[in-house]
């Protein structure tokens, strides 16, 4: 199963690559810092998220 969310601070969606990595649309990569939150690994803004579900969720 595919861990994909929606990031409403740049409209990309994006897929997880790891439990704690994911990569957007525009090529960047995130962070997980929660289950509506993450960071971008480029610039350290914190970005909401529609959801990246955790399996101990």
């Amino acid at each position: 199963m595919t861990k994909q969310f929606f990031d409403y601070d740049n409209g990309n969606f994006a897929q997880a690559i790891s439990d704690n990595m994911a990569m957007d649309s525009g090529g960047n990569l995130l962070m997980r810092m929660g289950s509506n939150m993450a960071m971008d690994m480029d610039s350290g803004e914190l970005h909401i998220i529609s959801g990246w579900s955790d399996d101990e969720d």
